[in-house]
């Protein structure tokens, strides 16, 4: 009877280690769908994962709806597994932190455009060039200030900003700063 427990056990602990080895062997084998900042590889969308900015998406306004109320736009084409529209992101969502309230920010994602359609000018596939990240500043009468491609600094963008809105040059004016959280603001209180 020992003899037969002592078997029984013996075959459980061989079948436990064999599922163990089975499955260690897979995930050391398998390959990762792990992706980051500086790959191709698709993780989700970029300005909430890489820029911390979920408000960017979806875009709150349309380029028609903006140009119609007289606020400047910038737009955003990008596509969520290239390593430099999720670096740029970043760039985006801190001109968002300045100019947010000012300016219409629209993100696009490339595989929302239909290519093969004629946009007219006050639609967001209208400026789309066929590279990405490609970033395109109309001001509010609908005059393009910058299109450009690639990753475009802060300072650039800021610059190009200053001017649509007609503000001192970086140099000439002092640097912004946001007001901490907890400050009292005495104005209100007056």
């Amino acid at each position: 009877m020992s003899e037969m427990l002592s078997n029984y056990f013996k075959s459980v602990y061989r079948s436990i280690l064999t599922t163990c080895l089975i499955i260690a062997c897979s995930l050391l084998l398998a390959n990762p769908a792990f992706a980051g900042i500086d790959d191709d590889k698709y993780d989700g969308n970029v300005f909430v994962l890489y820029a911390g900015n979920g408000s960017l998406v979806p875009a709150r306004i349309s380029l028609a709806d903006s140009l119609k109320a007289k606020k400047p736009a910038l737009l955003v084409y990008y596509v969520d597994d290239s390593s430099d529209c999720k670096r740029y992101s970043t760039v985006i969502s801190q001109l968002q932190a300045y100019y947010g309230k000012a300016a219409s920010f629209i993100p696009i994602t490339v595989d929302s455009l239909a290519l093969d359609k004629k946009y007219a000018n006050t639609e967001d596939g209208y400026y789309y060039g066929g590279t990405v990240p490609q970033t395109v500043v109309v001001d509010k009468a609908g005059k393009v200030r910058l299109n450009q491609v690639g990753q475009i600094s802060f300072e650039k963008m800021d610059d190009t900003l200053r001017e649509v809105f007609d503000l001192l040059p970086r140099k000439e004016s002092i640097e912004l700063k946001r007001r901490s959280f907890n400050e009292f603001n005495s104005e209100l209180s007056n």
